[in-house]
């Protein structure tokens, strides 16, 4: 496709995701007749992903983000969601960077279109493509239109509220590719209280450089500090106490590694306590959950883990049968294991009759960091063994 064509759309469910040299940040806005989103909600990304009919799939690294539109799903009232990504990393531009759009059936993974924007240079965000309603058929247009400040102008530009808002008016967007690629919207936002779970990315993902990180589901957390991947070895610890005091409540704290195909390489668990050579290490079984403190520990390794393991996925179960609402003050905790310094945490708020729970799982990215992912996803299973399916769904 070149900027400013347009196809028509023979699948129900699109998926549109966006390769690159460098780590992308990926996202969709759902936009009305006048060219905005009703409220924050319709900002779909990596902290919020999942909106009426448009969802946001991680890549976890082995392959690009991408956001699926579900066009008999979409709400009345939206006429069009718009596709964007911009560099993860801190004021880096698209300049020597391309992009490349590919559309596809997201059931049969079919490519239907590809896209690459020409004459890219200082933009740092990018419209790449829109999904549109033309006379009651869904169409999809080439976009390629840059703005020099980031995904929060692109957010502020089609209603979405920033929190941060720049000290001065931010520059205008910068058109790239063919004038037929239609021009952002114009006139200003008004202002519209915005969750802290939707707060645009801008400057990327949320890291260790302001001290812990306390998350809530489904958010998540690149593990890099001072600009520098962690790659020490870490602690995830887990608790939980009895939510009928005086009974003791026994569960099973476990992380299962998978390859870049969610292939599973292995399970950390009270029963092999040791995997991947002795980069991964269990505590030990803790029976009651009684006291103060982690119950079980995991200790990670993350510089000694081999090239073929991308993904943990932590899971506690329960052996003895007890549901998680049997259950209080379910967390987990990653600590620096040299300072003991603790980096992320991730109350588990709610709970299901359900005798599993996948609490946070770890992704290698491109670059070589890894990012911590809160899940709370309950399972029906008692051991490890029947959470290494559904964990590899939810990778």
């Amino acid at each position: 496709m070149t900027p400013g064509s347009n196809i028509p759309l023979a699948a129900t469910r699109v998926a549109v995701d966006v390769a690159a040299p460098v780590r992308l940040d990926v996202s969709g806005l759902l936009l009305t007749s006048d060219g905005k989103v009703r409220s924050d909600d319709d900002f779909i990304f990596y902290n919020q992903p999942s909106g009426p009919g448009v969802t946001y799939r991680a890549g976890g690294g082995s392959a690009p983000d991408a956001i699926i539109v579900d066009t008999a799903a979409v709400p009345p009232g939206i006429e069009k969601i718009v596709v964007t990504a911009s560099p993860d990393a801190a004021g880096q531009t698209f300049q020597g960077v391309e992009p490349t759009a590919t559309i596809r059936d997201a059931d049969a993974g079919s490519a239907l279109a590809t896209f690459t924007p020409p004459r890219l240079g200082a933009e740092t965000a990018l419209v790449v493509v829109e999904i549109y309603l033309r006379n009651g058929a869904w169409k999809a247009r080439a976009v390629g239109q840059g703005y020099a400040n980031g995904l929060a102008g692109i957010a502020t530009d089609f209603g979405v509220s920033v929190d941060e808002e720049p000290a001065a008016a931010p520059p205008p967007a910068v058109a790239v590719g063919a004038s037929s690629a239609p021009a952002a919207p114009a006139a200003a936002p008004s202002p519209a209280p915005s969750p802290a779970s939707a707060v645009p990315p801008g400057s990327g993902k949320i890291n260790l450089d302001k001290g812990r990180v306390s998350l809530r589901k489904n958010q998540t957390v690149s593990l890099v500090k001072g600009g520098r991947p962690l790659l020490s070895q870490v602690k995830m610890g887990l608790g939980w106490e009895p939510a009928h005091r005086g009974r003791d409540i026994d569960l099973d704290a476990s992380v299962i590694a998978y390859g870049p195909q969610r292939n599973h390489l292995d399970s950390c668990y009270f029963g092999k306590l040791s995997i991947l050579n002795g980069a991964i290490k269990h505590s030990g079984d803790n029976l009651t959950g009684e006291g103060a403190g982690d119950d079980e520990v995991i200790v990670v390794d993350l510089g000694r883990l081999p090239a073929e393991a991308t993904g943990l996925v932590f899971t506690v179960n329960s052996f003895s049968g007890q549901k998680f609402t049997e259950v209080a003050k379910a967390y987990c905790r990653l600590i620096d294991a040299a300072t003991g310094e603790e980096l992320v945490r991730f109350d588990l708020t709610g709970a299901e009759p359900q005798t599993g729970v996948m609490m946070a799982k770890l992704i290698r990215q491109f670059s070589g960091e890894w990012e911590m992912t809160a899940m709370g996803e309950f399972v029906k299973s008692r051991t490890v063994r029947g959470m290494v399916k559904p964990a590899a769904r939810a990778l």
